[in-house]
């Protein structure tokens, strides 16, 4: 069974940016509505791979892309 992580993001021009990064290094990940136990905010967030989380979060610094957090799903 795979497991999910989501990252929650600041704005939704934030959630755009990284998933448009994911996409061209081939990582996995879908855009979903942020999950009401996580936020009330309304928005969306980049799930993906828990496996990935190590590619990810340098894929985040070294872009300079700002989040709020990642939480397991």
């Amino acid at each position: 069974m795979v497991e999910y992580s989501v990252i929650l993001f600041f704005s939704n021009n934030y959630t755009i940016w990284a998933s448009n990064v994911f996409k061209k290094k081939e990582i996995a990940h879908k855009l979903i509505p942020v999950p009401r136990h996580l936020s009330s905010d309304c928005g969306y967030c980049v799930r993906f791979n828990s496996s990935d989380l190590p590619v990810i979060e340098s894929l985040l610094s070294e872009n300079g892309i700002e989040f709020d957090r990642i939480e397991s799903l």
